[in-house]
């Protein structure tokens, strides 16, 4: 019984530790700097990278899971602003954890217009300070990437309810409009 309890101790700090230790290798990203180049595929398999939105904005954002409330609730507002959104000269992709096939039901299921890439190894999310410990899930976080592919704005955490309209409202005043 003892030797369990002791096991259990050890196996929980080294979780933790390991967990630390990913976390503090996460890339600490600023506005300003290079964008991250990723190639993944999207729901219908077709790859995408970074250089493809050259030229205009992107809004790159990371989820957690797909079909999720949270997660609907933020790719719908997305869905709901995209006429408005690409009227300001910006793309949006959604990247999560989760496969293709994943992300094709949930397009399909709530008429997603936008891309939504499969990073299967979180190598995408780990770059962009956006993959959990545990590497099991992305963060919530979005990117506002400007024409030339470098980050103008970071939204840590984002809200599921309101970052739609946060990268509608810092589109119009970065672009002056």
């Amino acid at each position: 019984m003892k030797l369990r309890g002791i096991l259990a101790t050890v196996m929980t700090a080294v979780l933790l530790l390991s967990s630390h230790a990913i976390r503090a290798e996460s890339p600490v990203l600023k506005v300003g700097q290079p964008a991250s180049d990723f190639s993944l595929p999207d729901q219908d398999g077709k790859t995408h990278t970074l250089a493809d939105f050259r030229g205009k904005w992107l809004a790159l954002y990371f989820y957690v899971k797909d079909d999720t409330p949270g997660c609907t609730e933020q790719a719908c507002k997305f869905r709901d602003d995209i006429s408005e959104l690409r009227d300001l000269g910006a793309r949006v992709v959604g990247v999560s954890v989760d496969d293709s096939d994943s992300h094709a039901n949930f397009a399909k299921k709530y008429n997603l217009p936008f891309p939504l890439l499969a990073d299967s190894k979180g190598e995408t999310a780990a770059r962009y300070g956006s993959l959990r410990g545990d590497g099991s899930m992305a963060k919530r976080n979005t990117f506002l990437i400007d024409p030339e592919g470098k980050i103008a704005r970071i939204y840590l955490s984002a809200s599921t309810s309101r970052n739609s309209a946060e990268v509608i409202e810092d589109l119009k005043k970065l672009k002056g409009s």
